[in-house]
């Protein structure tokens, strides 16, 4: 594929991602949560020019940097949505006013990232901007799992709620 549908298939995922993140969406308990971040790292990983051939230490490194702020803008992302249970029993997420914060940060690490490469003059393709996607996705979609496990029930939701006890003034 070439850079510039690269390019277009990020642009199109991060508008999809930002326009979901931002309105209330149902969490469902479909075990595919890792698809279309795989999907990316795939398209990622297979394209030529991950790493800059004439700074080849120089461009792992930052390929590195820039994963690891996938790795944090993904924690951050999943931690700051607000999660809730419906009156139905379904989870559901909204991003919230720290999740444009964490959105803000990522950007402006990203860009610094970036004007560091252009400085040591390596150069980082689209690949590498959709790897970082894929990670940040990744952990996101991870940690809002992880939470999502530990939500409780909602108030008279009885699929998971404990077998009924009788209390003694029940048994009087």
């Amino acid at each position: 594929m070439s850079g510039l549908v690269n390019v277009l298939v990020t642009v199109a995922v991060i508008a999809l991602v930002v326009v979901r993140q931002f309105s209330a969406r149902q969490i469902s308990g479909d075990r595919r949560w890792w698809l279309l971040p795989g999907i990316l790292l795939v398209m990622a990983l297979r394209e030529p020019g991950l790493v800059d051939e004439h700074h080849e230490a120089l461009s792992v490194a930052v390929l590195g940097a820039q994963q690891a702020v996938g790795l944090v803008t993904g924690a951050a992302w999943g931690w700051t949505a607000r999660l809730w249970r419906g009156e139905d029993g379904a989870l559901w997420s909204k991003g919230t006013g720290a999740t444009v914060y964490v959105w803000t940060g990522s950007l402006v690490l990203r860009v610094a990232v970036y004007g560091v490469a252009a400085a040591l003059d390596v150069h980082q393709g689209s690949s590498a901007v959709m790897m970082a996607l894929a990670v940040t996705l990744l952990v996101r979609s991870g940690v809002l799992v992880l939470r999502a496990a530990g939500t409780p029930a909602s108030y008279g939701d009885t699929a998971d709620r404990a077998p009924f006890r009788q209390t003694w003034k029940d048994r009087v």
